[in-house]
């Protein structure tokens, strides 16, 4: 989509982006915040997870070392939430295009990069209060952080990271899906992606095939690596995947935004067709 005919000149279009990216945030969280049902729904599952194998499995789950499972699992549950995300996007972006919102913004006199932006930037801030009210559950329930300050806000890092580079997945299925009602099959196909990784059970502890495809999984490493910064517990692999961790938490996102970021700003652009 080209810019409109009175768009500002080339020098001045960096700050009109920014601004007009501004709008788009503050109208994505107005909504979110006259829908709290939302919020709280999204919220739901990663905390009832807490309390069912925090308490009622995690009695039969060890980790070696006689560590805390509790602390094991925390982990786990920031990654999955920042996995259950992608969820959250594609529904909003779906909506919008369903309802005929997105069409009325791209005919308007804003910058043509807004309406993505403004999305990003919403659900990484919608992404930081997600992860601070589970970690603030995570500490009612036991969960400690024994890293220093300087690891634990690069825990915190990669985890948004990993939400950053899956916004873009995100955006580009809810403007291929285009209706809420089918965005529902991402359900099943998210569930696999964040369950078959070392969230609940490190790969070394499942069958030899299975334990292969956790370990390459992008959640995998971002899970080891902020238990690793955290200092939580954790079941050491014997895979390059297992002992490149932290290399892996910067790579995978960097490569799915690499791929996802231009297709969907492709997508945008001929959404149309």
């Amino acid at each position: 989509m080209n810019p409109p005919a009175h768009s500002p000149p080339w020098s001045a279009r960096p700050r009109w982006a920014a601004v007009d990216g501004w709008l788009m945030t503050r109208r994505n969280l107005t909504y979110w915040l006259r829908s709290p049902e939302e919020v709280v729904g999204g919220l739901a599952f990663p905390i009832v997870s807490v309390l069912l194998f925090g308490y009622v499995f995690g009695s039969a789950i060890t980790v070696p070392g006689d560590g805390s499972y509790r602390e094991f699992l925390l982990p786990g549950l920031f990654g999955m939430t920042m996995v259950f995300g992608v969820v959250i996007t594609a529904s909003a972006m779906a909506a919008d295009t369903a309802r005929g919102v997105t069409d009325r913004f791209r005919s308007m006199p804003i910058a043509p990069s807004a309406v993505v932006t403004g999305r990003c930037a919403a659900d990484m801030l919608r992404a930081a209060a997600d992860l601070a009210a589970l970690v603030g559950c995570g500490l009612l329930v036991g969960w400690r952080a024994h890293g220093g300050l300087g690891a634990i806000l690069a825990a915190i890092g990669l985890l948004l990271l990993l939400r950053f580079a899956l916004i873009w997945v995100g955006i580009y299925l809810g403007l291929r899906l285009r209706t809420p009602e089918s965005v529902s099959v991402l359900i099943p196909l998210v569930l696999p992606v964040s369950m078959i990784a070392n969230a609940f059970v490190a790969p070394a502890l499942m069958p030899a095939w299975l334990g292969f495809v956790a370990d390459l999984n992008p959640t995998s490493a971002t899970v080891a690596a902020t238990r690793e910064l955290f200092g939580n517990p954790a079941v050491a692999g014997e895979t390059w995947f297992a002992r490149h961790s932290l290399l892996l938490a910067v790579l995978w996102p960097v490569v799915l935004v690499a791929v996802f970021f231009p297709l969907s700003v492709r997508r945008y652009r001929n959404l149309s067709t």
